[in-house]
């Protein structure tokens, strides 16, 4: 079980990169102006031989200069005591995530729409869309953001679902090792509960595994009831769940649940 967690921590690391990193004595300090919790924060990829009270001063020094707070992610393989220690240091619990995953070849076949269109690149129209949809305003955000897609190193499946003219709702499938991880599944509030991101994560399925891969996993955020419905109605089973731990609050206007 550890190997296949360390396995999904490592895809969803080249799956997300951030605008900034440090590696920093087995640590890696990631920095995207407070995007995503998961491109804010600190994950352990390593081995660490400086005192530990020493690392984390030095990290809240650098957070401190980035303008965010200090946030480590905190997932089965640390131990225990590592989360107990930043209790000790007042970080507060921000939101925990699921991680759920299928193995392809026993996934229940799909009825598929026909209007789910499947590229390989993600377009500035698309982005574009996924910002409106998710209500992005942030300028810096909106500056960064695409050359961290841009940035993404593993091959990528990119979903359109149109209305006329318009983008009415995305996905993208990141193809790494036998592995598909989708993101970025959001579907236009006018246009919910029809059945359309049903459509879109099962056409990045077929064509991931079209394209070899065997295995799926994707990360929602405890709570999210609609999203987790459907992700478990397509195959889809709880595995582990991780959490972030956070200096202080922050007030964010173009953060959402699914963006952890």
């Amino acid at each position: 079980m550890k190997n296949k967690i360390k396995t999904i921590e490592d895809l969803s690391l080249n799956a997300w990169p951030s605008h900034q990193i440090q590696i920093y004595d087995g640590w890696i300090l990631r920095f995207s102006y407070f995007y995503t919790h998961r491109t804010n924060c600190i994950e352990q990829i390593g081995a660490s031989s400086i005192p530990l009270e020493d690392k984390l001063d030095y990290c809240e020094e650098i957070y401190e200069k980035w303008g965010s707070p200090a946030i480590y992610k905190i997932n089965p393989l640390i131990d225990s005591s590592f989360d107990q220690k930043l209790t000790e240091r007042n970080y507060h619990m921000a939101h925990v995530t699921e991680v759920m995953t299928m193995e392809l070849l026993k996934r229940k076949p799909a009825k598929l729409s026909s209007s789910v269109i499947l590229r390989s690149r993600i377009s500035p129209a698309w982005l574009n869309a996924l910002f409106s949809m998710k209500g992005t305003s942030n300028q810096i955000h909106r500056t960064i953001v695409p050359s961290m897609y841009a940035a993404i190193p593993k091959d990528t499946i990119a979903a359109y679902v149109y209305d006329r003219d318009q983008i009415i709702a995305t996905g993208l499938g990141i193809l790494d090792r036998d592995y598909i991880g989708l993101y970025a599944i959001h579907v236009h509030e006018n246009y919910r509960g029809q059945g359309i991101g049903r459509n879109i994560c099962s056409s990045i399925l077929d064509a991931a595994m079209e394209q070899g891969a065997s295995s799926a996993y994707l990360q929602v955020v405890k709570g999210n009831t609609p999203a987790k419905a459907l992700y478990s109605s397509l195959g889809f089973e709880d595995f582990y769940t991780y959490w972030f731990r956070q200096q202080y609050p922050v007030s964010l206007t173009d953060n959402h649940p699914s963006d952890s």
